[in-house]
């Protein structure tokens, strides 16, 4: 916990606290006396003032010792609360004796105050001790508290966020390998040419790999060498058009993020050149990146590890109130990006 820094308000304190009782708890006494039965009040209030200030301080510190955080609130309230009658009943006696011990005039000044009165005063006056030191405590615990779950849940969505990285590469890799090895059979020179491409692309995830976001440039360049190994495979079967304005390039989206996507549509589409494959990415009026494709889903069941959208809505999750949002409608399937700043 951080201390609390009062050097200035153990002195600046209890005047302040001797000026706003007295005007407020005895003003017909600053109206109607002497001179001199002012100046001695004066003097007792805030040498009595000063002292308790500094006990009661320590006192409270040690409660804070004894019983620290926020759990053991009630015990330093029980342990002040004990404290209160003791202290209050000294304070009160410290300065009829010290009027007394100043002359006479302390006849006249016993005679004006109640006891009961000056009781209440003094209990007023602890009250603002425990309450500055006591409340400085406890807010100081509250932010200790937010700080360590601040930091428990950034460590928490950084593991997450990394384990969901640690995702894609085995599964771009085991996928690529199933298009290689039907390729072989079919095409050995487009065979060689896919390897040249994967092998760039494999560069380029070695590169994001360690870095939760990157430029959409950048994404779209790695998503021109994907495509080019897709058609090397299909043909023109499928297709993929990126029309993105300038103005957004250079925002940002997690690695992967088209990649995936693009992978998604031709898993669980018919790809073929009778019936190509159209996926577009462009950009909406809001600022979104839009992510579309022609609906032609495959007759058989697809087998899926269920990676890919979900490991985009998390990431997103982690990085921006902003979700993407999923449209299917007219034939089409789309997904909608928050681009980062």
């Amino acid at each position: 916990m951080k201390p609390i820094n009062d050097s200035r308000l153990r002195w600046l304190g209890p005047v302040g606290l001797f000026f706003f009782g007295n005007l407020f708890f005895r003003p017909s006494f600053w109206v109607t006396a002497a001179p001199p039965d002012l100046i001695q009040s004066a003097l007792v209030g805030l040498g009595a003032g000063w002292l308790f200030w500094q006990l009661n301080r320590w006192f409270i510190q040690q409660f804070q010792t004894r019983f620290p955080g926020l759990a053991r609130t009630k015990h330093r309230l029980l342990m002040w609360l004990l404290l209160i009658p003791f202290s209050v009943n000294a304070a009160v006696f410290l300065r009829f004796s010290l009027h007394f011990l100043l002359g006479s005039r302390s006849a006249i000044w016993l005679g004006t105050v109640d006891y009961l009165a000056s009781m209440g005063i003094q209990l007023f006056y602890h009250g603002v001790y425990f309450g500055i030191y006591e409340g400085w405590y406890v807010f100081s615990q509250w932010q200790t508290i937010q700080r360590e779950k601040d930091e428990m849940t950034k460590i928490q969505w950084q593991t997450r966020f990394h384990s969901l990285k640690n995702q894609v590469n085995p599964h771009f890799l085991f996928n690529s390998l199933n298009s290689l090895s039907a390729l072989i059979d079919e095409s050995p020179g487009q065979a060689i040419q896919f390897v040249d491409e994967l092998s760039k692309m494999y560069r380029y995830l070695l590169q994001s790999n360690e870095r939760e976001l990157v430029l959409l440039s950048t994404e779209l360049s790695f998503i021109e060498s994907y495509a080019h190994l897709l058609q090397t495979r299909y043909g023109t079967g499928i297709c993929v058009q990126v029309t993105v304005s300038e103005q957004y390039m250079n925002h940002l989206l997690p690695p992967l993020t088209l990649q995936l996507l693009v992978e998604n549509a031709v898993k669980h589409n018919i790809v073929m050149a009778g019936r190509p494959l159209l996926i577009e990415i462009d950009t909406t009026q809001t600022g979104q990146l839009r992510v579309r494709n022609n609906l032609q889903r495959k007759n058989v069941v697809v087998i899926s590890n269920g990676i890919g959208l979900s490991n985009i809505s998390a990431k997103y999750q982690m990085l921006t109130p902003n979700g993407i949002s999923i449209q299917e409608n007219n034939g089409h399937f789309t997904v909608l990006l928050p681009l980062l700043t």
